[in-house]
């Protein structure tokens, strides 16, 4: 069975509505998405770094009771597990603060075994910071060799634009692979743009055939060699979008295993798939939108059909 494999923060996020704290859920980008595809049965590996205290526990637990594996999590005895407060807005939109103390040894773990077809996801921040990057690339260029699905969010907040022009060479690596789904925001935090053509023509295509944009509730994009296609989202009261675009993702790799696109299949997926695929992103990400989780439900997870 094809296998997913993530690489990426854990975080605690303490999330505050109307001032208070509401709710202290384990989260980090690749993470929430890991989390729920564990939770519908996929074999899932996930490549991360966390403190030896209280707050790594219960990330660590939260990763058994999800059906995880801790294995290629490394657990670090100096620093602390980092955590950010997440303030929503009467949309359910957050505004983070981040605090992280983290060692000078860094992400100290073994790889997990990768195979044709498997998946591989990163993006953020994590896949740009010059302290890890050697790490992410050792991960990519094994995806490359063995021919696995490279998945790239770049997931690009606003507290790095300043840094934009001087990662350019970094993002353009990261671009170089099968599938990227960027928000609008992050291409105009990386870019200073904000139309989704003048985004794929001028910056992606050259690097990546395979395009999804989101724009919040709004509409997603997908573009392709042969497609150019927007997807309407149904209304939904959020109580909370945190997780909404990492479980986007997920959604979407669970569409790509359920609908058995592999390596080969990636420059000719045709226009029904993608519509199937991108059903899958849209309930993914508005089952989250539901509650303070990150990741799906247990129960909408038991309602999904097992992939073989």
């Amino acid at each position: 069975m094809r296998k997913v494999i993530g690489i990426g923060e854990t975080i605690l996020d303490i999330i505050f509505r109307n001032g208070q704290p509401t709710a202290a859920v384990p989260g980090g980008s690749v993470f929430n998405g890991i989390v729920s595809l564990a939770r519908t049965g996929v074999p899932v590996s996930f490549i991360s770094e966390t403190g030896n205290d209280q707050v790594g526990n219960t990330i660590l637990q939260f990763m058994q009771d999800s059906g995880m594996s801790t294995e290629y999590v490394n657990v670090f005895p100096d620093g602390k597990s980092p955590v950010s407060l997440a303030y929503l807005n009467e949309h359910g939109d957050a505004e983070y603060i981040f605090y992280k103390d983290y060692p000078k040894q860094r992400l100290d773990v073994v790889f997990p075994k990768l195979e044709e077809d498997d998946i591989v996801v990163f993006g953020s921040y994590f896949a740009l910071n010059p302290v890890l990057r050697d790490k992410v690339q050792d991960l990519l260029e094994q995806a490359r060799e063995k021919k696995a699905i490279v998945y790239y969010d770049p997931n690009f907040r606003s507290s790095h634009k300043d840094e934009a022009i001087k990662l350019t060479s970094t993002i353009i690596e990261n671009l170089e692979y099968d599938i990227v789904r960027g928000s609008i925001e992050d291409f105009f935090y990386m870019y200073n743009q904000k139309e989704v053509d003048k985004v794929y023509k001028d910056k992606i295509r050259f690097y990546c055939s395979n395009f999804l944009c989101t724009a919040g509730a709004k509409e997603i994009s997908l573009r392709t060699k042969s497609i150019t296609k927007e997807y309407a989202i149904p209304p939904l009261e959020a109580v909370s979008t945190i997780g909404a675009g990492d479980n986007f993702n997920a959604g979407i790799i669970y569409g790509l295993l359920k609908y058995n696109v592999r390596h080969c299949d990636l420059g000719q997926i045709d226009e029904a798939t993608w519509d199937k695929i991108i059903r899958c992103g849209i309930e993914f990400s508005a089952d989250v939108c539901r509650s303070f989780n990150n990741s799906i439900s247990p129960e909408f997870a038991r309602q999904l059909p097992p992939i073989n």
